[in-house]
């Protein structure tokens, strides 16, 4: 099955991908090859179509060939009601328009139902870094996470999603600009623009800024 859209995934075995790290090391030769490098008999170079394939499928690109990740979702036996922050979790993603890198954190919050599922904190950092393993651009990301994260913990009051990131394609390219893109994906009680949901996430985001 082809990968239609740039930020879906499939799932695939280790034997289809070598076999997409072989194919994409032929086609990325005849890519130098067209740009006019004599990539074979530069020292430099050689194995450069093998190194960026490699480097693709298996770590800027991974989330595209694995299945959604695999998180434990516990009740919340404590009927905690309150609100769960975590902030500063690394975003390390492609631009879907030039497959170049950007990067940037992600700040992400929800409220459990007291009959409710909730996750566990190192679980957020997995669920960002899965959907960010791909080509994409920084909206669908949030969309993507916060979705995920609504699905999951089952029943919870609201979910809060911001990433912000410096975008290569941006600063090295085009306009040639260092500058920060900010998005956010609010659902439930953080949706209430006087609410104090709101309020409590965006002051969390600035004490982890600030501390």
């Amino acid at each position: 099955m082809d990968l239609i859209k740039s930020n879906e995934n499939r799932i695939v075995s280790q034997q289809d991908i070598q076999k997409t790290i072989e194919n994409a090391t032929k086609e990325y030769g005849k890519f130098l090859t067209a740009l006019g490098f004599d990539w074979q008999n530069d020292v430099q170079m050689a194995e450069t179509p093998k190194r960026v394939s490699k480097m693709m499928v298996e770590e800027l690109m991974s989330g595209c060939y694995k299945g959604q990740p695999n998180i434990t979702a516990f009740d919340n036996e404590g009927k905690y009601d309150g609100l769960v922050f975590s902030g500063h979790i690394e975003v390390n993603s492609l631009c879907a328009h030039h497959i170049v890198n950007f990067r940037g954190k992600a700040y992400i919050a929800y409220i459990p139902s007291p009959t409710g599922k909730v996750v566990g904190l190192s679980k957020l950092n997995r669920i960002v870094d899965f959907f960010a393993r791909r080509p994409q651009i920084q909206e669908n990301l949030t969309m993507q996470i916060a979705e995920y994260i609504d699905k999951m913990c089952v029943d919870n009051l609201g979910v809060a999603v911001l990433i912000e990131a410096e975008h290569l394609c941006v600063s090295a390219r085009g306009v040639k600009q260092n500058s920060r893109m900010i998005t956010s994906k609010l659902t439930g009680a953080f949706k209430d623009i006087y609410g104090a949901s709101r309020k409590e996430f965006y002051d969390n985001i600035n004490f982890v800024k600030n501390n």
